[in-house]
């Protein structure tokens, strides 16, 4: 069932080169802005010998600061530093603005909504981003939550307009993701059993509308670099729940790229999905592939692990790494209470184990940011006992047996998260 692109795919001009004859099938879409997510997909990219695509939501990253408290700018500099430290070439680092839109603000009337989302969009653009996905798909104050085609077209083509203006000052071209079937940025917020694939009949009135859209406002060439369209494949995660791709429900999408002039699709949520479903998915027109609390899931498991091994040490429990993201979690409730439901038992299990891992949230405040640092620094540079390493970190302990890894305490926690960037990997390079 693979999908036919007729031409060469629009995305491939991400690329370094522009692709070239032997570009990969597809590309894994990182996002995330914890710094030790981001340097194990950059040496991911070391591995493999190809570019890391880097992307922050406007929720972590906006012209007010977003709760990562960084702006564009900031956020690519630290991209940027990562790799340097690292001795990924600059060329090989994509940077992307994902769900650029009214969301952060859509408590607020849609005209003071989108204009926060233009300025945020601007400063994406002046910073330099290559990828804009703009997602307009929600209903601000008073509005239904899921808008029509043609408002969520205008709307997208308006934050365009505002892009390709700041383009033309920063003398850059930006390549464009759209789409009006957006899930939700971070996973499902309710207990799902399946997800319907977006109908062929709907992209093709997606890409119409934007079309038409983006002629209205003054814009069509920059239709032109639309690079992808996201559409709902079937794939979702919930607090306890993975809904893994199904071919047959989505079969007649890839054939909507047939004569979609070298546009690919964009899957959101991608998270958790098995090997077997990644590579299904590029195979049927899935070019890009979103990734995002499924890593700071991985770097969640490593750091316990870590903080379990550390008490096993005679670290005093007090100290325990959960303890402090407990207390900072119950301290500023917002970005958990509305989600997790339930005994006081279950609430806390959500709070550090759910799939839609809202615990990411609370990475970059002061008090998780030191309680990490003290637990790697509690290994004072000396490996972790291989025991502990099988008790607390069981994936990883057959290579440090083999003497292919060190059971160095940070560089375990980048070998979890490149391991699940590797099923990515491996499905667009197939």
């Amino acid at each position: 069932m693979n999908a036919h692109v007729t031409g060469t795919p629009r995305w491939h001009r991400l690329l370094p080169g522009g692709g070239g004859g032997n570009a990969p099938r597809g590309i894994p879409s990182v996002c995330s802005g914890h710094p030790l997510v981001v340097e194990a997909a950059v040496r991911q990219a070391l591995a493999d010998g190809g570019p890391v695509l880097v992307e922050a939501t406007c929720n972590q990253v906006n012209h007010m600061g977003g709760y990562t408290g960084r702006r564009p700018a900031e956020f690519r500099d630290d991209v940027m530093a990562i790799a340097a430290a690292a001795g990924l070439p600059a060329q090989r680092v994509l940077l992307g603005g994902d769900h650029l839109g009214p969301s952060p603000w859509r408590g607020m009337p849609a005209p003071e909504a989108m204009a926060s989302a233009a300025e945020t969009v601007a400063a994406y653009v002046s910073a330099g981003y290559q990828k804009i996905h703009i997602d307009t798909s929600m209903g601000c104050l008073g509005e239904p939550e899921q808008l029509d085609d043609d408002i969520v077209a205008s709307r997208a083509a308006n934050l365009v307009a505002v892009a390709e203006q700041e383009a033309t000052r920063a003398g850059t071209a930006p390549s464009y993701v759209i789409g009006t079937e957006v899930p939700t940025p971070g996973g499902a917020h309710q207990a799902i059993q399946a997800i319907a694939p977006t109908a062929p009949a709907s992209v093709a009135a997606t890409l119409a509308a934007h079309r038409a859209a983006f002629a209205r406002q003054g814009v069509p060439s920059a239709f032109e670099r639309v690079v992808a369209v996201v559409v709902q494949p079937g794939v979702e995660f919930d607090l306890g729940k993975v809904v893994v791709y199904d071919r047959a429900p989505a079969s007649a999408l890839p054939g909507v790229l047939a004569g979609a002039e070298g546009l690919a699709f964009e899957a959101h949520s991608t998270d958790y999905q098995p090997a077997y479903a990644l590579r299904q998915l590029v195979e049927d027109g899935f070019a890009m592939l979103k990734v995002g609390p499924g890593l700071t899931f991985a770097m969640r498991e490593a750091l316990y692990g870590l903080d379990h091994a550390a008490i096993a040490m005679g670290r005093p429990p007090e100290l325990s790494l959960a303890r402090t993201m407990e207390e900072e979690m119950l301290a500023r409730p917002g970005h958990w209470s509305a989600y997790y439901t339930g005994s006081e038992d279950e609430r806390r299990m959500w709070r550090h184990f759910s799939y839609s891992d809202r615990i990411r949230y609370y990475w970059p405040a002061p008090g998780p940011r030191r309680g990490v640092q003290a637990l790697l620094d509690f290994f004072e540079g000396a490996p972790v006992p291989e025991v502990l390493v099988s008790q607390y970190l069981p994936s990883l302990v057959a290579r440090v047996r083999q003497g292919e890894l060190e059971p160095m305490a940070r560089r375990l926690v980048l070998v979890a998260v490149g391991d699940v960037l590797s099923t990515y990997t491996a499905a667009v390079q197939a």
